[in-house]
């Protein structure tokens, strides 16, 4: 019987060591993350930036009251405009646990909703992912560590995958954008896309990029596809590594792929009532938001019957791209995003 016991004992020791590996493996993600801050924060130091430079973030909030005065002219916050924080997250699978600190995923589409609820109309400022900002950092834990000048998209992955981590994104967005006011936030899996994409029939695009038949033979530059199932995930998320800011310019492939969703989404329920009301019970897990079910639906009824969703109705948050030998970074021109965030969010005081 020695052979049994040396047999378990062996097993026992094996286990301890999966655990162990498991444990380090655990600790270790969160230490590069560490690492990933202290790396950014010490190449932004040696290159200088300022904040005329504009490397760094405003003291000042200007749009954090209702009044804000700009070029000798008062506006006032537009009451009836609501702000909503959209996210894409490419955190694989549902979204209904919440994780550990640094588990969570990352925000990888980030677009910021203009809702008049007197037009019933919306439009959408679409933020980069690599916006440098200054976001909430944590320990495994989460236990709040502070601040730091990051790239926008880990917000979202310094918190617990859920609610947490949606409010640390509205927290850097509105600081990015003067203080602003964000009432609602509705972050979703990217991963939910093929489901969405074939629930509307699929969805219709022209390839701009190159290279995206490497992940799809169908998804050839200058081609006229209807995406069907992992297509539409493929087209909304590919992006060249190896070239410069490929994010920043992936931002065209999901401004068109939005575009033709609404348009499909308009073109069914005119014969399917009940066609957003599905589309939203099925990424029901996918999703987290703080609006409750009958407003984030009445949202989605008015867009759909608002018209159609042109060019015009999108915005890019404006800056200049920075290539690093880590990593890409944005930096927005706050002089020049100012007046947007006035089009969109305020109205002028006669």
């Amino acid at each position: 019987m020695s052979w049994l016991r040396n047999h378990k004992n062996t097993v026992y020791r094996v286990g301890i060591g999966l655990a162990a590996v498991s444990l380090v493996g655990f600790i270790w993600t969160g230490v590069g993350l560490y690492r990933q801050r202290k790396a950014i924060e010490a190449e932004i130091a040696a290159r200088g930036h300022t904040a005329e430079s504009g490397g760094q973030q405003n003291d000042t909030y200007l749009f954090s009251g209702d009044i804000v005065e700009y070029n000798g002219k008062k506006y006032r916050r537009n009451s009836y405009v609501k702000a909503i924080l959209c996210m894409g997250v490419d955190r694989a699978g549902e979204m209904t646990e919440k994780t550990t600190s640094g588990f969570g995923g990352q925000s990888d589409g980030i677009f910021l909703i203009a809702q008049d609820t007197v037009r019933n109309t919306i439009k959408i400022l679409m933020i980069p992912r690599d916006t440098m900002t200054d976001i909430t950092l944590t320990d495994l834990s989460g236990n709040i560590l502070g601040k730091d000048m990051q790239h926008l998209t880990l917000a979202y992955a310094y918190g617990d995958g859920r609610e947490k981590s949606c409010e640390y994104m509205v927290d850097a967005v509105s600081g990015l954008l003067g203080g602003l006011k964000i009432e609602w936030y509705l972050a979703a899996d990217m991963s939910a896309i093929p489901m969405l994409n074939d629930e509307v029939g699929g969805v219709t695009v022209t390839i701009e990029t190159e290279g995206m038949e490497q992940r799809d033979p169908a998804l050839v530059k200058g081609e006229t596809v209807t995406l069907k199932g992992k297509q539409a995930e493929t087209f909304v998320r590919f992006r060249d590594i190896k070239i410069g800011h490929s994010a920043l310019f992936r931002m065209d492939q999901q401004q068109q792929y939005i575009k033709a969703f609404f348009e499909a989404v308009q073109k069914g329920s005119a014969h399917d009532s009940g066609l957003v009301v599905r589309l939203f019970d099925k990424v029901q897990e996918y999703m987290v938001t703080n609006m409750a079910k009958d407003q984030y639906l009445k949202i989605a009824m008015d867009a759909v019957g608002s018209g159609k969703l042109s060019d015009e109705d999108f915005y890019t948050v404006p800056g200049e791209g920075v290539v690093t030998p880590r990593y890409d970074e944005f930096y927005a021109d706050q002089e020049a995003l100012t007046p947007v965030i006035l089009e969109l969010f305020y109205r002028e005081l006669q």
